[in-house]
C-alpha cells in the first residue's frame, strides 16, 4: 500500500451502507445556514458511481414537480450525515443515464429481492479479497529479487571472510619458507672458516715429525 491510499484511507467513512447503481437511497446532508446547521433529505435513484477511495462519488436522480433533478455527493464527505437505502434495484447496467430520457413512469426499476443482494455482497466481498491476494502476491514477488540480492551479498561476504584467514596463513608459511632460506646460507658460511681452522693444525702436526727426523 503506497502512501497515498494510506493517508486517503484515514478520511474514509465506515458506516456507508451498501448500494449500487439502481437503489433509491435518501441521502441526509448538511446545510449550514449563517450560524445555523439543519438536515436536508434528498431522495432519488442512484444513476451512476465514479472514482474509488476517498474521491468515489455518487449521482442520485429524482422527479420534482414533473422535473429531473441530479445531485451529485462525495461518499465520504463528512456533511453527509446518513444514507439510508430504501428500495433495491434490479438493473443490469453500472450506469444508468438512459432514464434521462424517459418519463417518471417508464423510468421504474424492478425491485430485486434481499437474498440477492446479499449474494452480490458475498461476489464484491469475495472478489475483493481475490484483490487483496493478487496485490500480496505482487508485493511478494517484487520482494524475492531484492531479498535473493541480499542473501547473494551475505553469500559474498562470508566467501571473503573464509578466504582471509587462509590467505593470512599462506602468507605467514611463505614468510617463515624464505627466512629458513635465507638463515640457511649463513649458517654454511658460518661453518666453512671453522672447518678450515681445525684442518690447518692438523696438517701442521704432520709435517713436524718429517723435519725433525730429517737431521739424524
Amino acid at each position: 500500500m503506497s502512501v497515498i491510499q494510506e493517508i486517503e484511507k484515514s478520511y474514509m467513512r465506515e458506516d456507508i451502507p451498501d448500494f449500487r447503481s439502481g437503489d433509491t437511497v435518501a441521502v441526509h446532508y448538511k446545510i449550514k445556514e449563517g450560524d445555523r446547521e439543519r438536515i436536508q433529505i434528498f431522495e432519488g435513484v442512484v444513476i451512476a458511481m465514479k472514482g474509488g477511495g476517498s474521491r468515489e462519488t455518487f449521482i442520485v436522480r429524482k422527479i420534482s414537480y414533473g422535473v429531473g433533478v441530479e445531485r451529485i455527493f462525495a461518499l465520504h464527505s463528512p456533511l453527509i450525515d446518513k444514507i439510508d437505502v430504501k428500495r433495491l434495484g434490479k438493473v443490469r447496467r453500472a450506469k444508468l443515464y438512459y432514464l434521462r430520457g424517459l418519463s417518471k413512469k417508464a423510468s421504474r426499476i424492478k425491485e430485486r429481492s434481499r437474498l440477492e443482494h446479499q449474494n452480490a455482497a458475498k461476489q464484491a466481498a469475495k472478489a475483493a479479497a481475490e484483490a487483496a491476494a493478487a496485490t500480496v502476491a505482487e508485493e511478494a514477488q517484487a520482494a524475492e529479487p531484492e531479498a535473493q540480492k541480499s542473501q547473494v551479498e551475505e553469500s559474498r561476504v562470508e566467501e571473503k571472510e573464509t578466504q582471509a584467514p587462509e590467505e593470512t596463513a599462506e602468507q605467514a608459511t611463505q614468510e617463515t619458507q624464505a627466512q629458513d632460506t635465507t638463515e640457511a646460507p649463513e649458517e654454511a658460511k658460518t661453518h666453512e672458516p671453522e672447518e678450515a681452522a681445525e684442518a690447518q693444525p692438523e696438517e701442521a702436526k704432520a709435517v713436524e715429525p718429517e723435519t725433525k727426523e730429517s737431521p739424524e
